[in-house]
């Protein structure tokens, strides 16, 4: 087979990021992120561009296509700038950097994101996506302005860089630790103004899932009693199910929908989102038993097995939007084609998924969709439900067939550390719910990867891992949602190797992302090369806060070893951040986790017996959002644990702050005892 032969090839060719090699033959110049690249600039006293998005970004695309790929734009990049590639994925504390430039300097962000520097890397200007003829006029000015005012682009990027140093500074709270119940409720009242009520999520678009919003929301419903979130819940949950940003057909979430109906996607699916959906509606499932939250984990982790799962044992980090260079192409319909394939079924999937005008989105194609009850849709076709639900399920695997022979979205096949942890978790949280010994032996397998791959020697974490090679330093995400996940693990398969990696890691990150002042956690180690400044990521977003997931993390860690310091510091943490919280719950709901911990009954679980793995799972499947488990067969160390083995019985405890109720021997006696 003949090579590929390209007119261009530039440095990005010896990256193993997909994003990056996506540039490798643009006609630009492009460099990678790395010291030699910096000097080069110092040396040559040139601007630099840093363009960072990712591999599955639509409007990335666009201007590459428009922009990167054309010759004479390439030369004026080349000719004054020094141009430097970045994937956001492989280096998330770069872009949190110039992200924050971008949005003080225009109000808002995005990717691709551009990024304009002094030689040194402080920034002068920026913005997202530009079009092409605007796009040439910002060099050409910029350029000029650095060659005939260099004085006036140092002052500009003098004032900038302060203002990135102050943005987000933690205010160290020096009030008495002292939270209510009442900061959770003052925390949902202001929320609570900005709920869809008719579509679910917020009164915005674009809509995006935000998992952990709906998390925390579900927990306050079910600790408080309040019918009111907990329907807003569910009606968030039913509209993203049935909406276009869930693919009907396949399984699995795409990252956003344009429009608040949750009706058209931004096609890409990225593994984060789609871990944190799996958690969310295993634990809705458990809160309310509606068998529709148990259709959508099912497919959707038959969606990552099927596309998203390596042979190692770990998860790739997304699909395209795009495939033939048409966005959502994979995955929309045209009327013709579905009358072809689905023959005398087609009515009702018509019926089922509105082909009319309700799913109709441009150039004769249809988004599939649901808008009304199987009750309805079988009555009006004169069938059973049974019978509608066996035809709907015979029409998706016809299409899912027709579809596998489509040209398929690109996948970003790098491995990250961070998002694998999510995906780990997601697949505890399905078999604490469902049972079903694939999801753990998956989690196990995957917990294996992590500590075989992905760990030092010196006990440190890599971030990303491809053809067979781990690399970048890992970040503070990584750490605290491998935490999370071996806690998790930990959990349903009472091996304490697990919990003791995970308090090695959280030791790890006091040592070498800790800020002794605030007690917050930087993004980066101590072990990286500097940036213009060392960010904290404190805001939950479409992934908590590393800070949020950490504290949580001490405050369990510390019930687990019996660690009154973990818990002062998670406690410290949280009222750093607690007035934020009150006021914006959506952008810190993450927090509000935590603060429902502290100011609720929280309790330890400790079965230990024979038969502890039997009781456990039956009682795991319960909604417990205040509970974790301790385990074990025979005698154990464990502060939990200790001298509460007895031979021939399995005797469950039920503990709450450092006192035990009666030991039980039934579940039933055991869950009567969780009072909240």
């Amino acid at each position: 087979m003949k090579k590929t032969e390209h007119k261009y090839t530039n440095l990005l060719i010896h990256e193993s990021s997909p994003y990056l090699l996506q540039h490798a033959h643009n006609p630009v110049n492009w460099y990678a992120w790395n010291n030699k690249t910096l000097e080069k600039a110092k040396k040559e006293d040139k601007l630099i561009l840093i363009s960072i998005g990712y591999s599955a970004c639509h409007w990335c695309h666009v201007m590459e296509h428009q922009s990167f790929e054309d010759e004479t734009v390439a030369k004026l990049m080349n000719d004054y700038f020094i141009c430097i590639k970045i994937d956001r994925e492989e280096r998330p504390d770069i872009d949190q950097v110039y992200m924050l430039a971008v949005q003080l300097m225009t109000g808002q962000g995005g990717w691709p994101l551009n990024c304009f520097t002094l030689p040194d890397g402080r920034p002068i200007y920026g913005g997202t996506y530009f079009p092409k003829n605007q796009w040439i006029n910002i060099l050409l000015n910029l350029a000029d302005l650095y060659k005939n005012e260099k004085d006036k682009a140092i002052d500009y990027a003098n004032q900038l860089t302060e203002g990135i140093k102050l943005a987000e500074l933690v205010k160290v709270n020096n009030e008495k630790i002292n939270f209510s119940e009442a900061m959770l409720h003052e925390c949902y009242n202001n929320w609570k103004i900005r709920f869809d009520n008719e579509d679910g999520g917020s009164t915005k678009a674009p809509k995006f899932p935000l998992p952990n919003n709906y998390q925390f929301l579900l927990q306050y419903a079910f600790l408080f009693n309040n019918q009111e979130a907990l329907k807003h819940v569910e009606l968030t949950l039913q509209k993203m199910a049935n909406g276009g940003i869930y693919d009907q057909i396949g399984g699995g979430f795409a990252r956003y929908s344009v429009d608040g109906i949750w009706k058209v996607p931004h096609f890409e699916k990225m593994l984060y989102d789609n871990a944190q959906l799996v958690s969310l509606y295993a634990q809705a499932f458990q809160a309310t038993k509606n068998e529709q939250y148990k259709n959508v984990v099912t497919e959707t982790l038959e969606f990552i097995e099927r596309e998203l799962y390596s042979i190692e044992g770990a998860f790739f980090s997304a699909l395209d939007a795009d495939s033939d260079d048409e966005e959502g192409k994979f995955y929309v319909w045209k009327k013709e084609e579905l009358i072809t394939l689905l023959k005398d079924k087609y009515t009702v999937f018509a019926d089922y998924y509105n082909i009319n005008e309700r799913g109709y989105w441009e150039h004769q194609n249809y988004i599939l969709l649901k808008h009304d009850s199987n009750t309805e849709i079988a009555k009006r076709n004169n069938i059973s439900e049974e019978e509608l639900k066996q035809t709907i399920d015979a029409c998706k695997k016809i299409l899912l067939k027709k579809r596998e022979k489509r040209t398929r979205p690109g996948l970003d096949d790098k491995i990250l550390t961070s998002w694998n942890a999510l995906m780990l978790i997601a697949y505890t949280d399905a078999y604490k719910t469902f049972g079903k010994n694939e999801y753990l032996n998956i989690a196990i397998k995957n917990a294996s990867f992590i500590t075989d791959k992905l760990l030092q020697k010196d006990g440190s974490l890599f971030h990303s891992y491809k053809n067979g090679k781990a690399s970048i330093n890992g970040f503070l995400e990584d750490y605290c949602f491998s935490i999370e996940a071996f806690i998790r693990l930990y959990e349903i398969t009472y091996n304490e190797a697990y919990l003791n990696t995970a308090n090695t890691w959280i030791q790890y990150c006091i040592v070498h992302f800790m800020d002794e002042s605030s007690g917050m956690f930087y993004f980066t180690s101590t072990n990286d090369d500097k940036l213009i400044t060392r960010k904290m990521e404190l805001s939950d977003n479409v992934i908590p806060a590393s800070n949020s997931s950490i504290a949580k993390s001490l405050f369990i860690l510390g019930h687990y070893f019996e660690n009154n310091n973990y818990i002062e510091q998670s406690a410290k943490m949280l009222n750093n951040l607690i007035d934020d919280l009150k006021s914006y719950g959506s952008g810190y709901s993450n927090w509000g986790i935590l603060l429902n911990w502290f100011v609720k009954p929280f309790y330890e679980i400790a079965i230990v017996g024979k038969n502890v793995n039997e009781k456990s799972k039956s009682i795991q499947k319960h909604y417990l959002p205040n509970v974790i488990f301790a385990g074990s067969t025979n005698n154990s160390t464990m502060p939990l644990l200790k001298n509460r083995w007895k031979e021939n019985d399995t005797v469950i405890y039920v503990c709450k702050n450092k006192s035990c109720l009666l030991p039980v021997y039934t579940n039933d006696d055991a869950l009567k005892q969780l009072q909240f």
